[in-house]
């Protein structure tokens, strides 16, 4: 066979995003784009602060000798700074440059943490539902996911991670605010997870490490904030980007940040860089730092989506879908109103609906829509979501 057996295998089971996606560009070419109500791609809609075009008209205008060319594996001192600064402030810990390292978006940065820490067959434990990739991620690097439900609110069940986490657990991975859900994770339940992590690296006599992968920290409604882990969990290592709270998924821009409390941070931090460089990222890209160096208190303006997240779920559960009502992130996680969520999608295509099944994030029953999207489309959509309710005989 032409490629190796495990990725044909994965290729069969990967992301229900991208083939849903895919799906909808032959529905496109038929009935055109504003008649076609895709819901798939997390792909943001707005664009970057106006502060990002002028720092790029500034550096383009003034181009600094020597800007495009190798620095340290771990990124330039001065924007690792940048970003030590505003976490320290946040955290009240003393984050350096030395607790950050530069990489190619939230996913490249997983990957070097998770290549550090795994050893063959340990265990990666996360709460369901997950951002799909995560199982690749691991598998990349000898691990493999364990999965743990969370509860009816989609918040940990700390009872079921208890049990979760055994000799093999290397790993605990959280995502808040959380895709698919939107759920944030409150300070409180931080908190409760940092006591049992605690509780159990006595029992197991090793340490177990927090990955908490936040690139919607900057993306929350209502007057919520997003705790900060370094805060609750000793072991715990921030990775993130700036895809979504700047707008710039396609730059692959992010970071790894280390908490200081962490006994071995200075090892962790050579072991990140090894591996940002032997994995073949090398660096993230030198254009793009210097251009988020000043940039870290700024954000796209939230209110947009907050409307798109408003509208929908208000129609949804006047519909009677049952959701919960999302703090952050742009999308929504409504149960079907069948058992079968790829029957329930495959349905909604008949009124030209594209959506995720909660198969693709290892939780059966639901299905996922991103609201990143043209408010217009959202609004066109509504009828459509009408007769998909119909078709079930929902009720509010």
């Amino acid at each position: 066979m032409p490629i190796a057996q495990k990725i044909e295998g994965f290729l069969s089971s990967s992301s229900w995003i991208r083939r849903m996606f895919e799906e909808g560009e032959k529905l496109r070419k038929i009935y055109g784009a504003d008649k076609v109500y895709d819901f798939t791609l997390g792909n943001p809609d707005v664009e970057p602060p106006e502060s990002f075009h002028r720092e790029l008209l500034e550096i383009a205008g003034k181009p600094v000798p020597g800007m495009h060319r190798y620095m340290s594996n771990a990124g330039y001192v001065e924007t690792r700074q940048a970003i030590a600064g505003v976490l320290a402030e946040e955290t009240g810990k003393a984050v350096t440059p030395e607790h950050i390292i530069m990489t190619c978006g939230a996913g490249g940065g997983l990957n070097v943490v998770l290549k550090t820490l795994l050893n063959p067959g340990e265990e990666v434990v996360v709460p369901t539902p997950y951002f799909v990739e995560y199982r690749f991620y691991a598998d990349n690097h000898g691990g493999k996911i364990k999965e743990v439900a969370s509860g009816n609110d989609f918040q940990p069940d700390l009872a079921a991670l208890d049990n979760a986490i055994g000799p093999q657990t290397r790993v605990v991975l959280i995502n808040s605010p959380n895709n698919p859900t939107g759920v944030v994770y409150s300070a409180e339940t931080l908190a409760a997870i940092g006591r049992l992590l605690d509780k159990k690296e006595k029992e197991l006599g090793a340490p177990i490490y927090l990955i908490s992968d936040e690139p919607y920290a900057k993306i929350v409604y209502d007057g919520i904030t997003v705790p900060s882990v370094f805060n609750y969990i000793k072991n715990s290592i921030i990775v993130t980007s700036h895809s979504k709270d700047l707008a710039l998924p396609g730059e692959r821009i992010g970071y790894i940040a280390i908490n200081p409390d962490i006994q071995d941070a200075p090892l962790l931090f050579e072991g990140f860089v090894f591996c940002n460089r032997t994995l073949g990222f090398v660096n993230a890209p030198a254009l793009i730092q210097r251009l988020v160096t000043p940039l870290q208190r700024e954000r796209v303006d939230v209110n947009e989506y907050r409307a798109k997240r408003d509208l929908l779920y208000n129609h949804l559960t006047g519909l009677g879908f049952d959701v919960v009502k999302p703090m952050g992130a742009f999308y929504l996680f409504p149960r079907c109103p069948i058992e079968d969520d790829v029957e329930f999608v495959r349905t909604a295509q008949k009124y030209n609906l594209l959506l995720v099944p909660g198969s693709g994030f290892g939780k059966r029953g639901y299905f996922r829509l991103s609201y990143c999207m043209n408010m217009q489309i959202i609004r066109n959509s509504l009828p459509a979501f009408e007769q998909l309710a119909a078709d079930y005989t929902l009720e509010a």
